[in-house]
Order: structure tokens, then C-alpha cells, then sequence
């Protein structure tokens, strides 16, 4: 996956609580056995009209929302079930990183694991950045190394993430990926092994 260092970009809002992942990628839209073609359908039932048209009211339609690579939400993000089709419809959408006052802790283990940064800030930060996000041309950086968002208009706010997962998005890994970072070693205790014979207890 694309590593996360630092990434500036439009932000979107979409201050909503309690979004849960059947609303980010509804159900009848896993079907697929690929990890690719859920962006379409991302927030489809808030996106989309009952006849299929575009829903010009809903946030991520609006014109300032094109081209946006950050979402700015409510609290507990990605709650419900835990699905991982939510954070890969996000990332084929077009977002880098998702900016809330909390997350559901699946979802935000999935989010790390397919290269969405997850950022927790303050709800009042929040909502300061979807103000300042109405500005077409405003621009947010996000920057991991130092952990820290920012723009040029002088906001500025530390943001937490536990070293793991931040040396993981930093990297472009996931967890298999880590594991792979070993792959001499465990070839070497292969080889070690290959020779023994276990016995049968009894």
C-alpha cells in the first residue's frame, strides 16, 4: 500500500455521529471478491437518490467537495459491523486520512491496515476545520512524521497514534507486510527444523 509521510489536500465535512459502516458501504454491495470497485458505491444510500441520480444536498456532492482527500467527521466513525470494505471504499473514493473526534476500534484498526491515516482531534478542532473548509481555496496538511495537522492560516494540533501502526502507514505495511520484514529469519528457522521429528504424545 501507498506509504502515509505527508499528504496536503481539500478536506470535505461530513459532521455526522455515529456513522456506521453499513452507511459508509452498504451491504448489498460485498459481493464482489476483489478489494477493488466499492469508491462507486461509498455512502450510496446518502449519495444517491432512490431513481440513482446524484443527491446535490448530500455533502460529498456539493461542488467544493470534488477532489477532496480528507473527511472531516463526527464522533465514533465506523461504527456497526466490521467490515473492511469500508475503509477500501474510502481509499478508492479518494481519501488519504479521515479526521474525527473518535473512531470504532475495528474500523480504526482497518483503516491503518489499508493505508487511511485515522485522526483523532477534539470535536471543537473539528468543527473549526470544516469551517475553515468552506474556503475553496483552503488547503490542510497532514503530517506523520510529526504528528501534527496543520495549515498556513495558523491552526496547528498534535494528534496521538501508537507507534505500531504509526511505523506501519509511515512504512506503507500492513501486518502481513511486517511479517514479511522477518521472512530471512523464519526461513532460517525453517531450515533449522526441517530436520526434526516430533514425537506423539501417548
Amino acid at each position: 500500500m501507498q506509504p502515509f509521510t505527508v499528504h496536503t489536500g481539500r478536506a470535505v465535512a461530513l459532521l455526522r455521529d455515529n456513522v456506521d459502516t453499513d452507511q459508509i458501504i452498504p451491504k448489498q454491495f460485498l459481493k464482489r471478491i476483489e478489494r477493488t470497485g466499492f469508491g462507486d458505491f461509498l455512502f450510496h444510500d446518502w449519495r444517491r437518490r432512490p431513481d440513482g441520480s446524484a443527491d446535490p444536498d448530500f455533502e460529498l456532492n456539493r461542488p467544493g467537495a470534488a477532489g477532496a482527500s480528507i473527511l472531516l467527521a463526527g464522533a465514533n466513525f465506523g461504527c456497526g459491523s466490521s467490515r473492511e470494505h469500508a475503509p477500501w471504499a474510502l481509499v478508492e473514493f479518494g481519501f488519504r486520512a479521515i479526521i474525527a473526534p473518535s473512531f470504532a476500534d475495528i474500523f480504526f484498526a482497518n483503516c491503518c491496515q489499508n493505508g487511511l491515516l485515522p485522526v483523532k482531534l477534539r470535536a471543537a478542532d473539528v468543527a473549526e476545520l470544516a469551517r475553515r473548509a468552506e474556503k475553496p481555496a483552503w488547503r490542510l496538511t497532514i503530517d506523520l512524521v510529526t504528528q501534527r495537522v496543520l495549515d498556513r492560516t495558523g491552526f496547528e494540533r498534535d494528534f496521538p497514534l501508537d507507534h505500531y501502526r504509526r511505523e506501519m502507514l509511515l512504512a506503507g505495511l500492513d501486518e502481513i507486510g511486517v511479517t514479511l520484514q522477518e521472512e530471512l529469519r523464519i526461513a532460517a528457522y525453517e531450515r533449522r527444523t526441517a530436520s526434526l521429528r516430533w514425537g506423539r504424545a501417548g
